[in-house]
């Protein structure tokens, strides 16, 4: 009935398949596990070679990095199972119910996505802070509160959608940098009118990165959002940001000589500070999405 998948990419994603293969275990219906390795580096493919020999787990390495939509995708076509559970390698289920919450919903026509937590307190080594501080304050919602916007607020870290569904969708295999699959894959359940159904069932994000490799991957973000606006994948209203970047756009050439002048401080901020204001790395978003500028390319 249900396959689980995972696609791996430079992390121990072992402790995360014990935890779910022991709460296959106890479920009466079939479950698979498969976790593809997207050209990991030998180290990690080492450790998690030991997943190979258990039951109900398949595990795959791919001697090419093919992105993070295409091996979704390759995932999806993969499964045995008719609901497909998709979720990120670095999570961990914190309800020992989890994957019974989800097989309670079956059957169902629609999507369901169980939401993301962090951990209550903040990490230890500082360097990890704004990442946690980041998704505590914007990605942490009630499954109410995200019910009440279903389509902004649906992320593909912790989802399960019928195979036939996704099928007729899957992920868009021309982005192939981080950044923004998961807003694209929302707007195209919203046009092809599938509901979702939000649930109180989260992965805890575990795989925090420092500061400089959170804000590195943001840039990557914002040039993916940029160039799904641009081709008119996505609409204006698919995120704040593109709300907000398209109402200035109008006063674009004074919006990029303010980005050429503002920057520079705003990434000394961000990337030095260890207390900064989200307002702040918002403003910085709107204003390098104006600047059409690429990751650590100065101005001049």
């Amino acid at each position: 009935m249900l396959s689980i998948l995972i696609p791996c990419y430079n992390f121990d994603v072992r402790p995360l398949v014990q935890r779910l293969r022991q709460q296959a275990l106890q479920l009466s219906v079939p479950v698979e596990i498969r976790c593809v390795e997207d050209a990991s580096s030998p180290y990690f493919t080492r450790l998690n070679k030991s997943l190979k020999g258990l039951s109900h787990v398949h595990w795959e390495v791919l001697a090419n990095n093919i992105g993070r939509s295409k091996i979704r995708n390759y995932l999806a076509q993969s499964a045995q199972y008719e609901y497909l559970l998709f979720m990120d390698s670095d999570s961990m289920p914190i309800q020992d119910d989890y994957l019974a919450a989800y097989v309670a919903q079956l059957p169902t026509r629609g999507v369901l996505y169980g939401g993301r937590s962090y951990a209550n307190e903040p990490p230890e080594d500082p360097v990890f802070y704004f990442h946690w501080f980041y998704g505590t304050q914007r990605e942490v919602q009630t499954a109410a509160q995200r019910q009440t916007n279903p389509y902004h607020a649906f992320m593909t870290n912790n989802f399960l959608i019928p195979k036939v569904i996704f099928a007729s969708i899957q992920f868009d295999e021309s982005l192939t940098q981080y950044g923004h699959e998961d807003t694209l894959f929302g707007q195209a359940l919203q046009q092809h009118a599938i509901p979702i159904q939000h649930l109180s069932n989260p992965l805890q994000h575990i795989g925090l990165e420092p500061r400089h490799q959170f804000l590195d991957k943001s840039q990557l973000a914002l040039q993916n959002l940029q160039q799904l606006y641009q081709s008119k994948k996505l609409s204006a209203d698919a995120t704040k940001l593109l709300c907000w970047y398209r109402r200035l756009q109008p006063l674009g050439g004074l919006i990029r000589g303010l980005a050429k002048l503002t920057i520079p401080l705003l990434e000394r901020r961000l990337y030095q500070k260890r207390h900064t204001p989200l307002v702040v790395f918002d403003v910085y978003k709107l204003l390098y999405l104006h600047s059409g500028r690429h990751p650590h390319q100065p101005y001049g």
